[in-house]
């Protein structure tokens, strides 16, 4: 009995072992079907990545289509001769977010151009979100820039010269990329602000529009003298003058404003001088008025000083009468005067 159990036990493990094998196989010619093009084409251009670095890279979640290929383009540039890169570091870069086959072509174009450039530097690039290649390409064949950036506004530079005439500029300006600064340097949009604000000021300084117009290749002259490509990605190769128009003229415009403003000023202070004379005036009147009835206040006390007086016996009746004729003599007087200022301006009036 314990005989043929055991041998029924040997059957099973050999029918285990089988079926495990059979999988293991199936697993194994699944694994090459998938990666075996993959690691034919590592064989041939001895990239240096084995069938099992391909499956562990598709565990760790990284495309192995994407290192085999940088990897072989890097060995077939000859990159790997001057650069130590491992599978690793393309891996560790893959996993970074990085783009490793624009890594890899900005390395090769860089190598052709003899351009001085690292991989250590180019993934930093790269993961700053900055494009290599680009950089690359631009720092063998510059790129031009409008100023001010069509993209954003639809205008020009305006300026005044000393003279006070507008005029009006747009400019092309040719960079080539700097990628010693390419990391923490300025953008273009910094270059096509410094360039703006210098022609503006190369045109302010200028004593007369005209010299601008018989000379534009001056201003840029004066721009480019002013280091505008310091702590920035770029390099400026040349600023050009594209087209400068003559605008309105600002000083006379201005001289107009304010000789406006002037005028204004003056009729304020005209109408305050002559809201003060107004006031003063009705003071003037206000106080005629005042010792007019100051003056009556003291007519009314002559009656009581008379009869103060007769009482007193300081004034006599013949001394009263007397005072009377001179009073009617006055008022005769005063009455003749009035008729002849009368007569006199009815005849200047005929």
């Amino acid at each position: 009995m314990l005989p043929v159990m055991l041998a029924q036990m040997n059957d099973a493990v050999k029918w285990g072992l089988l079926v495990f094998c059979l999988l293991f196989g199936i697993v194994v010619l699944a694994v090459f079907a998938q990666f075996a093009s993959l690691w034919l084409q590592c064989k041939m251009t001895r990239a240096g990545i084995g069938l099992l670095d391909l499956f562990f890279m598709r565990m760790r979640r990284v495309n192995p289509v994407v290192i085999v290929r940088s990897k072989v383009m890097a060995v077939q540039a000859g990159l790997l001769k001057k650069y130590p890169i491992s599978t690793r570091a393309l891996e560790a870069h893959a996993l970074a977010g990085g783009n490793v086959p624009n890594v890899i072509r900005a390395l090769i174009a860089a190598e052709k151009a003899d351009i001085p450039l690292d991989w250590n530097t180019a993934q930093a690039i790269d993961l700053a979100g900055r494009d290599i290649l680009e950089a690359v390409k631009t720092s063998v064949y510059p790129k031009v820039i409008d100023c001010p950036d069509p993209k954003r506004t639809q205008g020009t530079l305006s300026a005044v010269a000393a003279d006070g005439i507008e005029l009006r500029a747009r400019a092309r300006v040719t960079v080539r990329t700097n990628i010693q600064q390419l990391i923490g340097g300025a953008t273009e949009e910094t270059v096509i602000a410094r360039v703006g604000q210098g022609i503006v000021q190369a045109i302010g300084s200028t004593s007369s529009y005209k010299l601008v117009l018989e000379n534009p290749d001056s201003i840029s002259k004066s721009v480019l003298s002013q280091g505008l490509e310091a702590q920035t990605a770029y390099e400026i190769v040349s600023i050009d003058i594209a087209d400068i128009d003559v605008g309105e003229n600002i000083g006379a415009r201005l001289s107009a404003d304010q000789a406006e403003a002037d005028m204004r000023v003056a009729q304020a202070k005209a109408e305050q001088r002559r809201a003060e004379a107004r006031a003063r005036e009705q003071e003037m009147v206000a106080r005629i008025q005042q010792n007019r009835a100051a003056v009556v206040l003291a007519e009314a006390e002559v009656p009581k000083a008379i009869a103060d007086a007769f009482a007193s016996n300081k004034l006599g009746l013949l001394d009263f009468y007397e005072l009377k004729n001179v009073q009617a003599d006055t008022r005769m007087r005063e009455s003749i005067a009035g008729e002849g200022t009368g007569r006199a301006g009815r005849a200047t009036e005929g």
